[in-house]
């Protein structure tokens, strides 16, 4: 039986933009009749993987999403003696194990249509097939994915949050951590910034007006964010590496507490950190806590939104527990500003240490 590990993280975040719509403004939902801010998963996801904290704590076992890599390959080959059109032509037979390679009249003939999700070992693999070929030798194009791509993955990142080959589905990978988009525990007005540019050498001969205007979204608020991974199926994914996998579920609860996308950073300097980690670890089914906000906090609370939601959030946990009974699960939490609080490397430790 595999052992689920639980986030439910609450951070406070001033007046930002983090995650913007296709207009520009915060992106924002409606629970409980009411409009709330919310970050996407996929905002989040990212944010995550490109932090520094995965890259210190993961490197080595970290992939790359991209249509690009193409480029890499045939710069690699060149630099080896390689001539241009040889290790452009070596370069195309191999990425169609990634996708759809680009037209070869088209100006970025390396490039792929769609953004493959590779590993390290996948990207050495696919650089020694393309060398190959420029030696002319020869491989059943058939073979060309079972030799570049693998079924088990030496790529943290790849394990946790999936990929998808539609041309090799024998290749995809199931993702092993679920994540929510996080929305604010109370309404939320979404306003504008009414702002200008001035021009500098403006001497105010012509014009005393400014060079530029324009408005930008934003809002502030309390989110809650809950993140879900299977253990079971992380390590798995990672042919049974252990070790890799307690790096990156730690890896994992150190971002989600630390590290928030990174949208209009330099207009509003939105550098968040959670206020209150809830951890949890066991075999029971796992749930949300969604619910505990389904109606809104009250912004005129006496307790403040933050501490109201905090203790919204633990309420929900012990009635869910007396409703359905408390399980094999165990749990951990921080709260910043309780003297008797855990920190988060107790968290990460804990959230670790969980068997094969």
């Amino acid at each position: 039986m595999t052992t689920f590990v639980q986030l439910h993280l609450l951070t406070f975040v001033p007046p930002a933009n983090l995650n913007r719509d296709d207009t520009g403004a915060p992106k924002s939902a409606i629970v409980g009749g009411e409009t709330r801010l919310r970050l996407s998963s996929q905002s989040l996801k990212r944010a995550w993987r490109t932090s520094d904290v995965l890259a210190e704590r993961l490197a080595g076992h970290l992939g790359s999403r991209t249509q690009r890599f193409g480029e890499e390959m045939v710069e690699r080959l060149v630099g080896d003696g390689v001539a241009p059109d040889v290790a452009l032509a070596a370069t195309r037979k191999v990425i169609v194990a990634f996708g759809k390679p680009k037209g070869a009249d088209d100006p970025k003939p390396a490039r792929t249509e769609q953004l493959a999700f590779l590993s390290p070992d996948e990207k050495e693999e696919a650089v020694s097939l393309a060398a190959a070929f420029a030696r002319g030798e020869t491989i059943d194009d058939k073979a060309i994915a079972a030799r570049v791509l693998k079924r088990a993955d030496t790529a943290a990142d790849i394990a946790m949050f999936g990929r998808m080959f539609a041309d090799h589905p024998d290749f995809n990978r199931e993702a092993a951590v679920q994540v929510a988009h996080a929305f604010t525990t109370h309404r939320v007005e979404i306003e504008d910034d009414f702002y200008t540019a001035v021009d500098d050498l403006n001497r105010r001969e012509e014009n005393v007006g400014a060079g530029f205007v324009g408005e930008a979204g934003f809002g502030s608020g309390v989110f809650y964010l809950y993140v879900c991974i299977d253990t079971g199926l992380l390590t798995t994914n990672l042919g049974g590496d252990l070790a890799l996998a307690r790096s990156a579920v730690g890896a994992l609860v150190e971002a989600a507490a630390t590290v928030a996308p990174n949208g209009k950073q330099a207009s509003f300097a939105s550098r968040v950190r959670a206020s209150h980690i809830l951890v949890e670890k066991g075999p029971d089914q796992p749930r949300t806590l969604a619910a505990a906000f389904a109606e809104g906090v009250s912004p005129r609370d006496p307790k403040g939104i933050l501490t109201t939601s905090s203790e919204r959030l633990v309420a929900l946990r012990d009635a869910f527990a007396v409703a359905y009974g408390a399980g094999d699960t165990t749990a951990m939490e921080m709260r910043v500003g309780d003297p008797v609080t855990r920190s988060l490397a107790d968290l990460v430790a804990f959230a670790s240490d969980f068997g094969a």
